[in-house]
């Protein structure tokens, strides 16, 4: 029997039936239980699908085959086609100008690229969620969490906590949201070889996860060189609009191009790649909504005063700086404890905040 409220009601004043108050308060939780499912099923299917998959566009009058040649160049999503440039869509194989033409006026009319008030961009806002580092102050330094929707950097020296972090945050989305996480799945972009599943175990353990169900949610994949690292983004799109994930780790984003180029006489031309790539990374973040954790090395600063605390500099210069939305860096502090400073933010203030490194990833600061 299926129970509602009005049903109970009936029931409950029929001559025929004589409950108990235990029988009806044990009734009433179940309709109150079932309730509740059904407002939960509600506000995921709500917040699933925050973009218009690709295939769409079949309806507008655009060929199969066509929309397999968008999605084998990266589109998955008619965001992706309206944010591109028609330069670059002219650039695929088999799409001519006029399918171009086409594109750009349908995908016009399905996405809004024009302006909006303050308030309804403070609206959109409101739906986008941080994940928990696993450290309470380090949480509250970055008023919550790592920000979804936008591209946060951390750099540092080896040994400061980067990939344990990265780690922590692939545990960390899969969490209810009302636990600090986004009920998501991670895509994990390892550079440098450093990804160790075993930590991941570790981590789902101290957090009440299912290690074997943790591991399956992060999506990895070792990069190459710095141009299998740009196709790794390709790959990454499909998966993405395939299922949901919240979260998106590059680790690290700048050692593969620091290696492919090298000397002065290079020094251009990585530019130019690394700021494709940082803008490839920005388009999956506000077109999924994922958050986009990338780590950065540091090299010595020349410039920089012998005797100060930190002479030394993240790589990628001012094209890796204006890309990323929230830059950290984590420096050593005393045994396990390291600290983390936020160095640009439009949101966040600059200040401090320690945390600690164990077997369990990032937790609270020993002192």
């Amino acid at each position: 029997i299926h129970l509602t409220t009005s049903n109970l009601d009936l029931i409950s004043h029929s001559p025929y039936y004589i409950a108990t108050d235990d029988q009806l308060e044990r009734t009433m939780m179940q309709v109150e239980q079932q309730h509740e499912m059904q407002q939960q099923e509600q506000e995921q299917n709500e917040t699933a699908v925050a973009y218009n998959p690709i295939e769409t566009l079949m309806d507008q009058g655009i060929a199969a085959n066509d929309i397999q040649k968008l999605q084998d160049a990266g589109y998955h999503t008619v965001e992706s086609i309206a944010h591109a440039t028609i330069r670059k869509l002219a650039d695929i194989k088999g799409i001519s100008e006029a399918k171009v033409t086409k594109l750009k006026e349908i995908t016009k009319g399905m996405v809004d690229v024009g302006f909006r008030t303050a308030a309804d961009a403070l609206e959109d806002r409101k739906a986008l969620v941080t994940l928990t580092t696993g450290s309470i102050e380090l949480d509250k330094l970055l008023e919550g969490g790592v920000e979804t929707g936008s591209i946060t950097e951390v750099f540092g020296e080896f040994r400061t906590g980067k990939t344990q972090l990265c780690h922590t945050l692939c545990v960390t989305c899969q969490m209810p949201v009302t636990e600090g996480g986004a009920e998501g799945k991670a895509i994990y972009i390892d550079t440098e070889g450093s990804f160790r599943p075993k930590r991941l175990q570790d981590i789902a353990e101290r957090f009440g996860l299912d290690p074997a169900t943790a591991l399956e949610n992060v999506a990895y994949a070792r990069a190459q060189n710095s141009e299998h690292q740009m196709e790794l983004l390709k790959t990454a799109a499909a998966i993405m609009a395939q299922d949901r994930y919240t979260l998106m780790v590059v680790d690290s984003a700048t050692a593969l191009f620091r290696t492919d180029y090298s000397g002065r006489g290079e020094l251009s031309e990585r530019q130019m790649q690394l700021a494709q790539f940082l803008r490839q990374l920005t388009r999956l973040a506000e077109e999924f909504g994922v958050a986009v954790f990338v780590t950065n090395q540091v090299t010595a600063d020349p410039g920089g005063m012998s005797f100060a605390k930190d002479s030394t500099k993240p790589i990628g210069g001012n094209i890796m700086a204006h890309a990323c939305t929230t830059r950290l860096r984590l420096r050593k502090g005393r045994g396990e404890n390291r600290i983390c400073t936020v160095v640009d933010s439009p949101m966040l203030p600059e200040g401090d905040a320690q945390f600690a490194i164990s077997n369990s990833g990032v937790c609270d600061s020993t002192e």
